[in-house]
């Protein structure tokens, strides 16, 4: 029964995501993406790990999917409203600010290996508990979290350039 409710979820989720890409409007594609978000969720509650179904709804489904529409709705310009790019020189901003991103980034992967950790009860180390998966998420798997939080601002950044290019 997981195995055939596994491959329902699946398959929804890889039909709302390929809807999500297909969909010219950007509101329906943020819908698609919610029910991408929601049937992924079902996928963990299927793989027995109910704490990470809930944080996916709760933040990602929840939060960042009001954040997407609110900046859609935002940038939602009539045609006939004149577009004037302003501060046109904040664009050579951008490689000096790269730069300093990465050297962060380098800094904190090197000395991310130097932090010891408190000793806890071994029901706080239990796996799926809070307290292991914040321990792993920030010490074994910094690389993937810090890459994902960069890949949802390039979505946003993304989002806002559509929704403001020129057509013609």
């Amino acid at each position: 029964m997981e195995r055939v409710l596994f491959i329902i979820f699946a398959a929804a989720a890889v039909g709302s995501a390929l809807n999500l890409i297909a969909q010219r409007n950007p509101m329906y594609s943020a819908l698609s993406l919610i029910g991408t978000l929601a049937s992924l969720s079902a996928l963990y509650v299927t793989l027995h790990a109910q704490f990470v179904a809930a944080m996916q709804i709760i933040v990602y489904a929840g939060a960042i999917m009001v954040l997407f529409v609110f900046v859609i709705m935002l940038l939602n310009l009539q045609e006939d409203q004149p577009r004037i790019e302003k501060q046109q020189w904040l664009r050579y901003l951008a490689v000096p600010f790269a730069a300093a991103l990465m050297a962060e980034a380098l800094y904190v992967f090197r000395n991310v290996k130097d932090i010891r950790l408190p000793a806890g009860s071994d029901s706080d180390r239990a796996v799926g508990a809070t307290w292991s998966i914040g321990t792993s998420l920030f010490t074994d798997y910094l690389l993937p979290f810090e890459v994902t939080s960069v890949l949802i601002l390039m979505a946003i950044v993304g989002a806002i350039v559509l929704a403001r290019r020129e057509d013609g």
